[in-house]
């Protein structure tokens, strides 16, 4: 066979090259939007939960819109700090900041401004003690959490407290107080998400560490420990899921309910436990994310009050 019908041959069989993504993909990319709509629906649910009856849906917009613009603008910074090792990250590679689609200065005028206009906007709608919450949580975030990642592999814990505390500011914004109700859902929240980020943190342990980022679960090949872990994590988060009842935000529908959707979980990670593997893991992180939309959105159906 000629060298010419070679190269035809392997022109007709070579995959078609996908088409760069557009600005828009890119922005979603950049501001991790699907995220950010977790985040608010998270915040949303503090604030509903911590109002009378009659929930103030101006309120309500304001605090969310908020958030959102912190959680986007907070995305923004962390790619940007993390650009050199996104780079070097299969998963994250193409991203457009290492990808070289978005200019690392745009990204950071772009994360700076929304997130001055996200704590100022809870600070001028709402009041001071939510806005100083967001400000606290995208400093977790971005300043500390961050940075930890390269550096310890405790940054999966720490990293926990900023993404538990969206409920915490909804709270806030809606009461001007931090009380026992929205202490509560900030330790949902902080427990949900280890069991959560340590199954996706086995899958993608290669990955983490060919760039450079510290996980529970770098040195775990087995998935012994990680998959023993979760399952802790989730037995705790069995017990808390249930305390809204105990500060009177929620009915026996939703106590019933949280011991379901509990042991569905510990379900989940029993059978990570006894066989390891990216399946099961896979299942466990999918898990999670079905288990908080589903337990958040029952108490929003059975508050007290609503």
């Amino acid at each position: 066979m000629s060298t010419y019908a070679l190269d035809s041959h392997a022109k007709a069989e070579a995959p078609p090259v996908a088409a760069a993504p557009s600005w828009l993909a890119d922005l979603t990319e950049l501001f991790k939007l699907r995220i950010v709509a977790f985040t608010a629906f998270t915040a949303a649910t503090g604030f509903a939960v911590a109002s009378p009856a009659e929930v103030d849906y101006s309120g309500l917009f304001w605090a969310v819109l908020a958030c959102v613009l912190a959680a986007g603008g907070s995305s923004a910074l962390n790619q940007y700090l993390e650009r050199d090792t996104d780079a070097l990250m299969e998963r994250t590679r193409h991203r457009p900041l290492p990808a070289g689609r978005i200019a690392p200065r745009g990204a950071l005028f772009l994360g700076f401004q929304l997130v001055v206009a996200g704590v100022t906007l809870l600070a001028l709608t709402t009041n001071l003690l939510a806005a100083a919450l967001l400000l606290a949580t995208v400093v977790l975030y971005v300043w500390v959490y961050t940075p930890l990642k390269r550096r310890t592999a405790l940054c999966t814990i720490v990293g926990a407290v900023p993404g538990a505390m969206p409920p915490l500011v909804g709270w806030a914004a809606a009461t001007g107080k931090i009380e026992f109700g929205g202490i509560v859902l900030f330790a949902i929240m902080f427990l949900w998400q280890l069991p959560h980020f340590i199954a996706i943190g086995w899958v993608y342990r290669e990955d983490y560490l060919r760039g450079g980022l510290r996980m529970l679960t770098h040195l775990d090949a087995d998935g012994i420990l990680a998959a023993r872990q979760a399952f802790l994590y989730s037995a705790a988060l069995f017990v808390v899921g249930a305390m809204p009842c105990v500060a009177h935000l929620a009915g026996m529908t939703y106590l019933l309910g949280s011991f379901l959707l509990g042991g569905a979980f510990l379900v989940l990670n029993l059978r990570w436990n006894l066989q390891p593997s990216r399946k099961h893991a896979y299942g466990v992180f999918f898990g999670s994310l079905a288990y908080l939309i589903l337990l958040f959105s029952l108490l929003l159906a059975d508050r007290v009050g609503a």
